[in-house]
């Protein structure tokens, strides 16, 4: 009784060593610092453990092992001998009982081994690692105290055979882009988030590999006022204008300077006494209000950060040789984020429609980024297009026609 009582305690050592190993490396460090802001001292000492990696396997190992050998020792020695005589007891020769019984006791201890060892263990620190850890780090911090020798040696060795294999240490730390995408598209699977809450989430990523031509409003998608126009041809343009911002060039479409509030330009435009006093280009030169301009290289965070400084709620965009490509207001950054909204002003076509086929309708203009995550298609790192036009001109060489098809499968 006593020697089954020795094996069932070093299976459960096994279990504990295999059970701490599992929840420790397993645990988010992010969870265990918030259990350590908490004041959890389990938590701060398996963020401990955590620094050191190799030196929490090793005596993890060091455990494992010496449990190992002691139970094969144990079982072999006593069990095995006390087994070969039970079987004798019920019949069996000599020649087989002795045997028999190693074979017995061996196959028993395995079997324990491996479901109450290894198995459970370790099902248990997947479903809980984090309390698992905490509740564990401190005895294995003692354990690796006492055995810090043996640790150093193995712990040594083992980086050392690493480095001749051509291998590095990495940054435990070092979470990929295809990490957290492959997080959150698990997340949304199993209904932890809302698959809106998914698609901004996409797009929040997607933002910060932009640059700005990918969200701004583009030259051709732009209404400005030349205030080089007769008097008379500017104030019809200003009665059909559909928006409470008017941006203004002065000379050309190229010489795009700013804005004018609408609200702040009515009243005197289209009093009477104006009439005789002032021209409207001389009436709204008043009122313009200077935008910023942004080279069309910078990123689109660059972007954002420039119109949270200004004072103006839109940005002009430029090219390398000073031409007007576009313009960037705070609702295109909420678009590029958050989708499109319906406008009453100016409707248009989704980017992207699923056909009854399974087919998709895609726009021209969807951006390339969007256009690469909704059909998994891998768009070159350093690209010089931003629009699902401008990667088919890239694969085609020339511009599209009518039935052209492109195959970006390999």
């Amino acid at each position: 009784m006593l020697q089954l009582l020795i094996a069932a305690i070093l299976i459960l050592c096994n279990g504990a060593f295999a059970l701490s190993e599992l929840a420790i490396v397993s645990s988010r460090k992010a969870r265990l610092r918030a259990l350590a802001d908490e004041g959890s001292s389990g938590a701060l000492a398996a963020l401990k453990l955590l620094e050191q990696p190799g030196r929490f396997l090793s005596t993890v190992q060091i455990g494992i092992t010496l449990v190992g050998i002691l139970a094969g020792a144990f079982s072999g020695a006593a069990l095995g001998a006390d087994a070969a005589v039970w079987l004798r007891g019920l019949g069996v020769p000599r020649w087989l009982a002795e045997p028999g019984g190693y074979a017995l006791v061996l196959g028993g201890i395995t079997y324990f081994s491996v479901v109450i060892g290894e198995l459970v263990p370790k099902h248990l620190a997947l479903r809980n690692p984090e309390p698992i850890a905490c509740i564990m780090a401190p005895a294995m911090t003692i354990l690796s105290k006492v055995a810090a020798p043996l640790v150093w040696i193995l712990d040594t060795s083992a980086g050392l055979v690493v480095r001749m294999l051509g291998g590095a240490p990495e940054d435990s730390e070092r979470i990929s882009d295809e990490e957290i995408r492959a997080l959150i598209a698990e997340a949304a699977r199993t209904g932890v988030i809302a698959d809106d809450e998914r698609e901004m989430m996409a797009a929040v990523m997607r933002f910060g590999d932009r640059n700005v031509r990918s969200v701004m409003t583009p030259r051709i998608d732009v209404a400005v006022v030349d205030l080089e126009q007769d008097d008379a041809t500017l104030l019809e343009e200003l009665r059909n204008y559909s928006h409470s911002t008017i941006l203004i060039a002065d000379g050309g479409p190229d010489r795009v300077s700013g804005i004018v509030r609408m609200r702040n330009l009515l009243p005197e435009l289209f009093s009477r006494e104006k009439q005789a006093a002032k021209s409207s280009a001389a009436i709204m030169r008043k009122h313009v209000r200077r935008a910023p301009v942004m080279p069309d290289t910078i990123s689109a965070l660059q972007a954002l950060e420039m119109l949270r400084k200004s004072s103006v709620p839109l940005a002009i965009v430029r090219d390398e040789y000073g031409n007007f490509e576009g313009i960037v207001t705070p609702a295109d950054i909420l678009d590029a984020l958050a989708g499109a909204f319906r406008s009453d002003t100016l409707p248009r076509e989704p980017d992207a429609r699923r056909n009854a086929d399974g087919s998709w309708t895609l726009s021209g203009a969807m951006p390339a980024d969007e256009m690469a995550d909704l059909l998994g298609v891998k768009l070159p790192p350093q690209r010089g297009f931003q629009t699902l036009g401008g990667y088919l001109i890239h694969m085609l060489g020339r511009m599209p026609e009518k039935a052209d098809t492109v195959d970006d499968t390999g």
